[in-house]
């Protein structure tokens, strides 16, 4: 049985000082627990505060919000996954649905950012997910699958096999809407017959997370239905305490 993982995106939040009274908080309430994989996905400019409060507790792994597909070179404002892992990420975020609708992140981007993570060493989560208008067309199955087709298109079956995997449906990210347990898991049943079909029975080990309006509330139902294997928190993330409750779930 695989152990959950609990991931927080802290978004555009937490500056350094904010960070690291953050991770003493958080602490306090999540004593070492070796039954689950805890990710924090601070700010860039917070990751070192954020490694360095967690160096004592290897339980609580540390990614970035973003990379750039080049190691280097010059592309003014960006990070590549060399230096990203040289700062101390372990992880990665690719084709969250805010840089794929924000900042019009494509999905072929979205595959040049993970098979640049996995040069580098750092490990993808590749988020996927359908908007309100995609749903009510009964397109959402052919979303997701094209989404982590493409995404992992230049990752191979090994590399896969040890990535991450979140959906996240637009509609109900900082919306205060919800998939219920039944709706996601039936995507995240979907998703694992692509993965299978991409890496054989090495699919079955990817831990497939769902997202969007996580809360304390309903963390523990969304936990509980079939193929969802953690949960990737956005807002709710951000209070020391409600985190801890959730991670405890």
């Amino acid at each position: 049985m695989k152990h959950p993982v609990f991931a927080a995106n802290w978004k555009m939040n937490q500056a350094p000082a904010d960070a690291k009274a953050f991770v003493r908080q958080f602490l306090a309430y999540f004593p070492r627990q070796q039954d689950r994989l805890v990710l924090i996905f601070p700010s860039a400019l917070a990751l070192h505060a954020v490694t360095d409060a967690l160096k004592d507790r290897p339980d609580i792994q540390v990614g970035v919000q973003n990379i750039y597909w080049e190691d280097n070179g010059a592309f003014t404002g960006e990070n590549s996954a060399p230096i990203a892992r040289a700062a101390g990420a372990k992880y990665v975020l690719v084709g969250h649905s805010e840089r794929r609708h924000v900042f019009g992140e494509t999905d072929e981007e979205s595959g040049k950012k993970a098979a640049a993570a996995v040069r580098a060493g750092l490990t993808p989560l590749v988020c996927v997910g359908e908007t309100a208008a995609q749903r009510d067309a009964g397109e959402t199955n052919a979303v997701v699958i094209r989404q982590l087709r493409a995404a992992l298109a230049g990752v191979g079956p090994q590399h896969i096999a040890s990535s991450l995997v979140a959906y996240e449906p637009v509609w109900a990210i900082g919306t205060g809407k919800t998939a219920s347990p039944a709706d996601a898991s039936a995507v995240h049943t979907v998703l694992r017959a692509e993965l299978r079909t991409l890496t054989g029975e090495r699919g079955e080990a990817v831990p497939i997370l769902y997202g969007g309006s996580v809360n304390s509330g309903n963390a523990t139902a969304l936990l509980a239905a079939p193929e969802v294997d953690g949960l990737l928190v956005g807002g709710a993330s951000l209070d020391a305490e409600g985190w801890a409750s959730i991670v405890r779930a």
